[in-house]
């Protein structure tokens, strides 16, 4: 029963990352990220692009897609039941695929983390209303970590090393713990390897394997997967803990109908269903804006990092 479950949402992934990532619609943004009228108007009138049937709901592809899924079952049921609309959960390949997705407007709702969200509104007609609480505060942290018998015991002993980080659009598992890195007076390829493995858990892995001496995710995923048994705590430790930066932001198209955006932000407010939440590591969620991210922008720039590229 489990394997043909696995089997199941396996497809559906698949299917749904062949859907999104192949189908490139043009992208009615303006280079402010914002929808240029003809877009807005074309929403307005359309009452299937403005309150379509069915949302495509997008989860940041952080941890194995499947596992992604299988964990958000709740969500689906209860934003159907408050919306009274049919939700398609999507994972994409990477976070490049959701940010393309978002910016050719074939996502309803999106899950980004803080830097990806950055990155799509550059190029996306859409905003966030609501990131997620825990213990009373809508703020994380990055966790850097170290392998217990690299001899690594310190930021400053990542010098001639290998570092792994996440997904170069994450901001927990790349912008942060660089930034940390760097005010030890360490910088990428100078000083040490740097070696992108994809997502949260598979730093770890990275990490607790040797083939990276340190890496860095973000510290609730990394409880996580510790609680889970999958990373062995006898074998991998935290060496610091950063600053708290704003938590993942949900997001959705500006153009859709006022009401439905209305309906929406007030399921993501109100939900307060302990399993569903259990999926976000959070307590509920909260309303925030475009301004609580602009921390974000300024690392960006104090790394002197090119969002273009990393678009």
């Amino acid at each position: 029963m489990e394997i043909a479950m696995q089997k199941k949402l396996l497809t559906s992934v698949a299917v749904a990352v062949l859907a999104l990532v192949g189908c490139q619609a043009p992208n009615n943004t303006a280079t402010n990220g914002s929808a240029s009228p003809s877009a807005n108007t074309a929403a307005a009138v359309d009452p299937s692009v403005s309150d379509p049937d069915t949302l495509k709901v997008a989860l940041l592809p952080d941890e194995n897609a499947s596992t992604i899924i299988k964990n958000n079952q709740g969500l689906e049921k209860y934003l159907e039941e408050k919306l009274g609309k049919d939700i398609e959960l999507v994972v994409t390949t990477d976070y490049s695929s959701m940010i393309e997705a978002a910016s050719n407007g074939r996502l309803e709702l999106a899950y980004f983390g803080p830097l990806s969200y950055v990155l799509a509104k550059t190029k996306s007609n859409i905003e966030p209303f609501a990131a997620l609480k825990k213990d009373g505060e809508t703020t994380y942290k990055s966790v850097i970590i170290a392998n217990v018998k690299s001899g690594v015991n310190s930021i400053e002993q990542a010098a001639g090393k290998t570092v792994a980080y996440g997904d170069q659009a994450s901001t927990s598992s790349h912008l942060i713990p660089k930034s940390m890195i760097a005010d030890k007076g360490l910088q990428p390829k100078k000083d040490y390897q740097e070696a992108f493995v994809g997502s949260h858990d598979a730093v770890a892995l990275a990490v607790q394997n040797n083939n990276a001496q340190i890496g860095g995710l973000s510290k609730p995923i990394f409880e996580s997967l510790i609680e889970r048994k999958i990373i062995d705590s006898s074998k991998v430790k935290i060496l610091a803990e950063s600053k708290p930066f704003p938590q993942y932001p949900w997001t959705m198209r500006s153009d859709l109908n006022p009401e439905l955006k209305a309906k929406i932000s007030s399921a993501f407010v109100e939900l307060k269903d302990e399993e569903i939440l259990q999926a976000f590591k959070a307590d509920g969620f909260d309303a925030i804006t475009d301004q609580d991210y602009d921390v974000v922008r300024d690392l960006g720039k104090t790394l002197n990092l090119d969002f273009e590229k990393l678009n």
